[in-house]
């Protein structure tokens, strides 16, 4: 969401808010929902986020944001928050992820929000942490959702992909030119794709440089 800054160079929270709630979402995973500098203040005003999104946040260390190292994750009002970590990822620049296990209509889920490195040799240290932290969990269905910063459709995400199958929807960057499909979202075997796609409305394209992407899926039985 890139801080709420759009491409028309206005910083509009509300905006977000707005794309937010019309996806209708049960899961929603933010990237860059913090600012840079100082406390690294909320680039959605906290008190207002359930009211204008329908949504709850997942809490995070702290009370200046809603977001960890810029990764934020908004679930369904009726969702059961088990277990919330934070972790630091390696790599040439600051980088992390937020792990969430919660029971959502009847669903037990991991849940995942990332934003990897911009160099391909950050993104697989990362993906290595995450999947080493995955090993010393207990068994859960688990999601992985965020900007993959990968280019290539066929190579960088080998990691990943020997665990998870990877599902990019679309081409979501740039908004206003979208050539590639930075943003993924990767499910283990638990779960079973119904659909997903690019969201192209005209705010969407203005709110950010990136599209938002959204999956539907279900248990497998």
């Amino acid at each position: 969401m890139r801080k709420a800054k759009g491409t028309d160079r206005q910083r509009d929270p509300d905006r977000i808010m707005r794309i937010i709630r019309d996806l209708d979402a049960d899961i929603v995973v933010l990237q860059e929902a913090d600012m840079r500098l100082g406390a690294r203040p909320s680039a959605l005003p906290i008190d207002t986020v359930t009211m204008q999104t329908g949504l709850v946040a997942v809490p995070v260390p702290g009370d200046a944001s809603i977001g960890w190292h810029g990764n934020a994750v908004l679930l369904h009002r009726q969702a059961q928050i088990i277990e919330v970590q934070h972790i630091d990822l390696p790599g040439a620049e600051p980088r992390g992820a937020m792990v969430v296990d919660a029971d959502i209509h009847g669903v037990s889920l991991r849940i995942i929000a990332t934003h990897l490195g911009l160099m391909r040799s950050s993104r697989r240290a990362q993906l290595s942490r995450l999947i080493a932290h995955l090993d010393e969990r207990s068994r859960r269905s688990t999601l992985i959702a965020g900007d993959m910063n990968e280019w290539s459709q066929t190579v960088g995400l080998g990691r990943l992909a020997h665990h998870f199958t990877i599902y990019a929807p679309g081409k979501s960057f740039h908004a206003r030119l979208p050539m590639a499909a930075l943003d993924r979202i990767a499910m283990d075997d638990d779960l079973q794709l119904v659909d997903g796609g690019v969201v192209e409305t005209r705010d969407a394209k203005r709110a950010s440089d990136h599209l938002p992407i959204w999956l539907d899926f279900t248990l497998q039985i």
